[in-house]
């Protein structure tokens, strides 16, 4: 069934790599990756191809590789899979440009832009389904005056995309601020800078790296919510770039939300993305607050997230998933995954000297002969990718020792 089949992903990352290694392990199939430079989660693996373009941030020079690649192979059907926001914009905002055999999946840009722009997404879902910390918006060309939300708080870009296509000194991808001097010095850091939108400043939810939630969803194509998880996040990662990614979580498991405070936010979950009509995989950020017992919301990834390889072993592999909605047009069975499941880009080491919920450490420690890492594929027999893979995890012990959150 699959003899005409080919997986194009737009990324180099480490989504872009498990999309892949969900092609390898589906359909024992090489993707094709398009990317715009090279990453160590990708570079030198055996299980895809790839090739760069420096120019692929450029819209239209975007659309027009994506169907070069389809025009070659003009006798397949292509799933195009994006792997961050700017490809998925892209992809939402050309739909008539693309190729007729690329196939991937429908989305408004109205709508993706309430779900990447974090000013719109709290402003335009406020009276959702769904609970939020409370929110400060700060207009970095015309606001003076810093709001006053106590101390620790978190300030994130409302333009994400935007956000990431500026440096600057000391930039984080989300900073956590303990006191005045660190606020000021933040502010002026991102007002001396090319970034000119506005920034969310948040509430701090208290609680550590275990109030942190992961779901996963898939809508198909008639709008109906067809996978779900639900994950409690032990550890986050720390670095400046990466903080707010899962590092180890474990599916269908929470040490600090009961049942029904999970079983409600599942139906808040299908209720919101359902009433957006929309096709595709999402992934919630959530933080429990243990002050009245609900997840606020921090974030919607209108795509899959770094971490959600996990679905793939509870029988939810996201790009067979894709093709069969898509490409082959069949109706999906409804998948809860509520089965327990490790999945950890650390080692055992950071688990066990950085995870501070002791019932979750133990709980990830039992599960740990079976874990999944979303980098580690036993397939892919890249020597010098296998070498650099264990370079990285080693160098996680590093990372948290010298980490700026804390």
């Amino acid at each position: 069934m699959n003899n005409n089949l080919k997986v194009l992903i737009l990324g180099s990352d480490a989504n872009a790599y498990y999309m892949a290694r969900c092609t390898h392990e589906a359909y024992n199939i090489k993707a094709h990756l398009i990317a715009k430079a090279p990453l160590a989660f990708t570079k030198d693996s055996s299980i895809l191809t790839i090739e760069y373009f420096d120019d692929l941030w450029d819209e239209d020079k975007c659309i027009s590789h994506i169907n070069d690649y389809a025009n070659k192979y003009n006798n397949y059907n292509i799933l195009l899979v994006s792997s961050n926001e700017t490809y998925t914009s892209f992809i939402a905002n050309n739909h008539k440009k693309l190729n007729k055999n690329l196939y991937y999946t429908k989305q408004d840009i109205n709508i993706i832009n309430t779900l990447i722009n974090k000013e719109l997404f709290y402003k335009t879902y406020k009276d959702s389904s769904l609970d939020f910390p409370k929110t400060y918006y700060y207009d970095v060309k015309k606001d003076t005056k810093l709001p006053d939300l106590g101390f620790p708080l978190v300030i994130k870009p409302a333009n994400v995309v935007k956000y990431n296509h500026v440096t600057f000194k000391d930039k984080h991808k989300i900073y956590k601020v303990n006191n005045i001097d660190e606020y000021k010095e933040i502010i002026n850091n991102i007002k001396n800078s090319d970034y000119d939108d506005k920034l969310i400043i948040q509430e701090f939810i208290d609680g550590d790296d275990s109030y942190l939630h992961d779901a996963v969803c898939y809508v198909d194509s008639k709008g109906i919510v067809k996978v779900l998880s639900f994950a409690e996040i032990g550890l986050q990662e720390r670095t400046k770039s990466m903080v707010g990614n899962a590092a180890c979580l474990i599916n269908g498991y929470s040490s600090v939300a009961s049942k029904k405070s999970i079983n409600d936010m599942k139906k808040n979950i299908v209720k919101f993305m359902e009433s957006l009509k929309m096709n595709g995989f999402y992934e919630f950020d959530m933080k429990y607050d243990k002050k009245d017992k609900k997840f606020k919301v921090l974030e919607i990834n209108a795509r899959q997230g770094r971490c959600s390889y996990y679905i793939s072993p509870l029988g939810a592999n996201l790009i067979r998933i894709m093709v069969d909605d898509l490409i082959y047009k069949k109706n999906l069975k409804y998948l809860e995954l509520n089965d327990e499941l490790l999945l950890s880009f650390v080692p055992k080491s950071v688990v066990k000297k950085y995870i501070n919920n002791e019932e979750f450490k133990n709980e990830a420690l039992r599960l740990w002969n079976k874990r999944v890492s979303p980098m580690q594929y036993n397939k892919d027999i890249s020597i010098i990718r296998r070498l650099r893979v264990l370079k990285r995890i080693y160098n996680y012990n590093k990372e948290y020792k010298n980490s700026y959150w804390k």
